[in-house]
C-alpha cells in the first residue's frame, strides 16, 4: 500500500513538472514565431516601400535629365522657360507625387516656377540643394533634407540637378519637389499600429519623412542612434530591437538600404504591441496549464483514496474487461463485412446461406439465391483502370443493397465482381422480380461503362431456388445459380435467367420476363 502511494505521489510530480516544461518551452517558441512573422511581414513592408520611393525619385530624374538637356541646349531665355513651362503643364499631371517644378539661374533666382507665380524677389541660393550643384561640378541627381517650399509652404523632399552654360559653367538648377504629405498618405494606409513608425532617410542618417508625421523630428539626423551606429553602418537590409531615440518607444525594427539610391527604408513596430496576441496566447496556455495541474492534483487525490479500494478496482477490470469483451464482437462483426463495398463478405454470406438453408428445411419454405456479375468489367477496369472499377463495384454494391430492402435479405459480395442476394420465404417466381428490378434499377442509374456495347454499367443475374430436401446441399443450390448466370451471359447480358438446366433467356434489358 505505502509502495503504491509513492508512486502515486511520484507520477503526480512527474506529471506536473512535464506540464509545466512543456509549457514554458511552448510560450517561448511562440514567442521566437511571433517576432520572426513580425519580422517577416516588416521586411516586406520596406521592400514594398523603397520600391515606391525609387519609382518616384527615378521618375523625377528621368523629367530632370529632359528638363536639363533642354535647358543646355536650348537655354534658359524666357522664350524657351515659356516652352518648358508648357512641357511641365503636360507632364505633371503624370506624377501626382510631385509638388512642383522650379528653375533657378546661377544666382539663385527663380527662373519658372510650375505651381504658382514666381514671388518678387525669390532667392533660393541659401538652399542645401542649390549650394550643393554650385560648388560641386557633379551632374548626378542630389536629394536634399525636408524643407518648407517658399512657393506653398508645405513640407517637401527636393530632388534637383545642376545644369551647365555653353562654356560647361555652372548655369543653374532645376529642382523637383516631393510633397511629404504624398508619403505621408501612402504610409498611413499601412498598419503598424498605435506605437509603430515609418520613416525615409537618407544614408548619412538624416530623415526625410517619419509616419506618424511630427514637425520637430523633420531634417533630424540619427547617425548617432544605436540602430544607426550598430546595424546601418554595415548592412543593406536586416531586423533588430530598439528604443526609439526620437520617442522612447521600444520597436522592432526592419530596415533596407537602397541599391542605386543613397535611401534607407525603415519600418518600426512597437513591441508590446506586436506581442500582444503572443501574451493572450501565452496567459491562455498558463490558465489551461494550471487548470489541468489543479485537475491532476485532483484526480491524485482520488486515486490517493481509492488504492485502498481494491474491490473498486476489481469491478472496474470487470467493466473493462466486458467493454473489451464488447470490442471482440465488434471486430467480429466488422470481419463479416466487405472492405470496399462495406456489403457482407464471402464468410458471412457462406455462413449465412448455412443457416437461412437449416431453417427452410426446418420450416419447410424456399430459399432463393442470386449470383449477380457486372457485364465486361475487365474491359472497364483496362480502359478506367482499378481505382475506377472499385468506385463502380462501391455504387453497384450500394445500388443493390438500397433494391433489396427485406431485412431478412442478405446482399454480400462473393467475390471480385461478383454479388449475391440471400432471400429466405421467396421462390423462383419472387427472387425472378427482384432480379428483374435490379437490372432495370442499374438501367436508369446509367453508370458509364465506354467498354461496354450498352456504353453503360450492366449485369447478369442467374436466380435459383429450393425448399426441402432440395436444400440438403448448399452447394447444389449455389452451383444452380452459377449455371444460371452462365445462361444468362450465354443469352447477351444485360438480365437474368432462373436456373433450369439447360441455356434459356428469361429477362434482358427491359423486356417483360417469365422465370
Amino acid at each position: 500500500m505505502k509502495r503504491d502511494t509513492h508512486l502515486v505521489i511520484l507520477l503526480l510530480l512527474v506529471i506536473g513538472c512535464s506540464l509545466a516544461s512543456l509549457t514554458i518551452w511552448k510560450v517561448l517558441a511562440s514567442r521566437e514565431r511571433a517576432l520572426e512573422e513580425v519580422n517577416v511581414h516588416s521586411l516586406n513592408l520596406t521592400q514594398a516601400l523603397a520600391t515606391y520611393s525609387e519609382g518616384i525619385v527615378r521618375q523625377s530624374s528621368l523629367l530632370l535629365l529632359g528638363l536639363v538637356e533642354r535647358l543646355e541646349t536650348e537655354g534658359s531665355g524666357p522664350a524657351q522657360i515659356e516652352r518648358l513651362r508648357t512641357l511641365i503643364n503636360h507632364q505633371q499631371p503624370l506624377m501626382p507625387q510631385l509638388s512642383g517644378i522650379t528653375i533657378y539661374d546661377r544666382h539663385g533666382h527663380w527662373l519658372m516656377s510650375s505651381n504658382r507665380p514666381i514671388p518678387q524677389g525669390a532667392d533660393s541660393s541659401d538652399r542645401a540643394y542649390f549650394i550643393h550643384h554650385r560648388d560641386d561640378p557633379s551632374r548626378e541627381t542630389f536629394i536634399g533634407p525636408p524643407i518648407r517650399s517658399r512657393s506653398n509652404d508645405e513640407w517637401v523632399i527636393t530632388v534637383s540637378r545642376r545644369f551647365n552654360d555653353d562654356q560647361g559653367a555652372f548655369a543653374g538648377v532645376v529642382a523637383v519637389t516631393l510633397g511629404v504629405q504624398n508619403f505621408l498618405r501612402l504610409f498611413g494606409k499601412l498598419d503598424v499600429g498605435q506605437d509603430g513608425a515609418i520613416g525615409l532617410s537618407y544614408t548619412d542618417g538624416t530623415l526625410l519623412v517619419r509616419y506618424p508625421f511630427r514637425e520637430q523630428d523633420m531634417g533630424r539626423n540619427f547617425s548617432q542612434s544605436p540602430i544607426y551606429a550598430k546595424y546601418l553602418l554595415e548592412r543593406s537590409v536586416g531586423t533588430a530591437s530598439f528604443t526609439s531615440s526620437l520617442d522612447g518607444v521600444e520597436r522592432l525594427y526592419a530596415f533596407r538600404k537602397s541599391q542605386k539610391l543613397p535611401l534607407i527604408t525603415t519600418v518600426a513596430l512597437g513591441k508590446h504591441e506586436a506581442l500582444a496576441a503572443w501574451r493572450t496566447e501565452a496567459l491562455l496556455s498558463a490558465v489551461v496549464v494550471a487548470s489541468l495541474l489543479g485537475l491532476t492534483g485532483i484526480i491524485g487525490w482520488f486515486l490517493y483514496r481509492d488504492i485502498r479500494r481494491r474491490t473498486q478496482i476489481e469491478e472496474e477490470l470487470r467493466i473493462a474487461q466486458q467493454q473489451l469483451l464488447g470490442s471482440n464482437r465488434q471486430l467480429e462483426l466488422l470481419a463479416m463485412k466487405d472492405a470496399l463495398t462495406a456489403l457482407a463478405n464471402r464468410r458471412c454470406f457462406d455462413q449465412t446461406l448455412a443457416t437461412e438453408a437449416r431453417r427452410s428445411q426446418r420450416d419447410g419454405t424456399s430459399l432463393a439465391l442470386l449470383m449477380i456479375d457486372l457485364d465486361y468489367f475487365k474491359l472497364y477496369n483496362d480502359s478506367l483502370g482499378h481505382v475506377a472499377g472499385d468506385a463502380c463495384l462501391q455504387a453497384v454494391g450500394k445500388l443493390l443493397e438500397d433494391a433489396v430492402r427485406r431485412p431478412s435479405d442478405l446482399v454480400a459480395r462473393y467475390g471480385g465482381e461478383e454479388f449475391a442476394v440471400i432471400m429466405p420465404d421467396t421462390d423462383a417466381a419472387g427472387a425472378a422480380v427482384v432480379a428483374q428490378l435490379l437490372v432495370d434499377r442499374l438501367r436508369h442509374e446509367h453508370l458509364p461503362h465506354p467498354s461496354s456495347p450498352l456504353a453503360r454499367v450492366s449485369v447478369s443475374i442467374g436466380v435459383a431456388a429450393g425448399q426441402g430436401a432440395q436444400l440438403d446441399a448448399v452447394q447444389s443450390l449455389i452451383e444452380a445459380a452459377d449455371q444460371a448466370l452462365y445462361q444468362a451471359k450465354a443469352a447477351g447480358r444485360n438480365g437474368f435467367a432462373a436456373y433450369r438446366g439447360e441455356p434459356s433467356l428469361e429477362g434482358r434489358g427491359h423486356q417483360p420476363t417469365d422465370p
